[in-house]
């Protein structure tokens, strides 16, 4: 790019960004083309990805006080995402589409790999020495590679080498997964990081029930009374009411259906004592 069609691009991206209220960065360093490209594609009609050199995304956002927020964060091939949406919706648009990828010898595996038992639709030949070279059990049933027994093929955490990133590969299993992500936003004069982006309904539920949890037991221990634990300080209360009652003989009520109830337990036994001394 010639330095005069630098300086129109960049005009050009200022300009553009007046008309979006969330201006994020994401880092596209390490994820597939492909996927950039389905990112972009998700983001129209109503948003729009800038991909350019790092010096020209910095002279992009230079001049506006909220756009240059986002500076420390332009590390490495980033793309601008821009769009009028929500930040945090806007951050799950854009992780909202992952993609499958499949495994390259000595990758870790992010998971435990499994192969199951059953026919392949692999054809005779070569492939079956490929796959026992990987350390899978199969035989030739019918015209058809079968495999003969499920087994984790490679644990979590373990490399994957070449023969089993081939295997893999014949097999139609993608173990790892690119998607995209945004290192930071702004919106509104507001500077939004990646760990408050990927807050999602159900992060807020759960923090919300464990927090009000751990509340709530902390009213139970120093006794401070909630609409929430009210009916249980009343059933305490009651219950200690009714023990102190007993044991005090007060005539109430309730205390005196208790009261004859343990009278008749022991009129029970002591008649239990006296039979037996009469027989």
């Amino acid at each position: 790019m010639l330095k005069k069609e630098k300086v129109e691009f960049v005009k050009k991206a200022r300009e553009e960004l007046k008309h979006y209220k969330t201006i994020a960065v994401m880092p596209i360093e390490s994820i597939p083309d492909r996927l950039t490209q389905r990112i972009r594609n998700g983001l129209r009609p109503d948003g729009r990805m800038i991909i350019a050199r790092k010096n020209l995304i910095m002279r992009i956002l230079e001049g506006n006080n909220d756009f240059k927020m986002l500076e420390p964060f332009i590390k490495g091939n980033i793309a601008l995402v821009l769009s009028n949406e929500d930040p945090v919706e806007l951050y799950h648009k854009v992780s909202a589409s992952p993609l499958k990828l499949g495994a390259k010898p000595n990758q870790i595996s992010p998971s435990d790999i499994n192969i199951e038992a059953g026919e392949t639709s692999i054809a005779p030949g070569q492939a079956v020495t490929d796959l026992k070279s990987a350390g899978i059990d199969v035989k030739i049933d019918k015209g058809k590679v079968v495999i003969s027994k499920s087994k984790v093929l490679v644990a979590k955490g373990a490399k994957i080498t070449t023969p089993i990133a081939k295997a893999l590969k014949m097999l139609d299993i993608m173990p790892f997964e690119a998607n995209g992500r945004l290192d930071s936003a702004t919106s509104e004069g507001l500077l939004f990081r990646e760990q408050v982006l990927k807050i999602n309904k159900d992060y807020i539920t759960n923090e919300l029930a464990s927090n009000f949890s751990r509340a709530n037991a902390l009213t139970m221990a120093i006794g401070f009374v909630t609409p929430y634990n009210a009916a249980i300080f009343i059933g305490k209360a009651a219950n200690q009411a009714m023990f102190l009652g007993v044991e005090a003989k007060i005539y109430e009520k309730e205390v005196i259906e208790k009261l004859l109830g343990i009278a008749s337990s022991q009129a029970s036994g002591i008649n239990s004592l006296v039979k037996k001394e009469e027989s």
